[in-house]
């Protein structure tokens, strides 16, 4: 499996980014939820919360395939 910069494979990378990223989103929306709720636009406000909870079900399909990556060669440092 190809390896990236980081010593580990491309895939788990990519997955924990993508994780990272879906999480990190999902926390910045919690602010613009408060801020579409604020303003009286409830329907702004549940546009944001179905955004946050398609980030949440991202980051946890992620985590999902890094748990079946995890007890493989397929995952983790990569071998020199």
């Amino acid at each position: 499996m190809a390896t990236g910069e980081t010593g580990f494979d491309d895939v788990s990378f990519d997955l924990v980014s993508v994780q990272y990223h879906a999480l990190k989103a999902g926390h910045d929306y919690g602010q613009y939820v408060r801020d579409a709720d604020n303003a009286g636009r409830q329907d702004i406000a549940d546009f944001f919360r179905k955004v946050m909870e398609e980030d949440s079900a991202r980051a946890k399909q992620c985590h999902e395939f890094l748990k079946d990556l995890s007890g493989t060669s397929a995952s983790g440092p990569a071998v020199s």
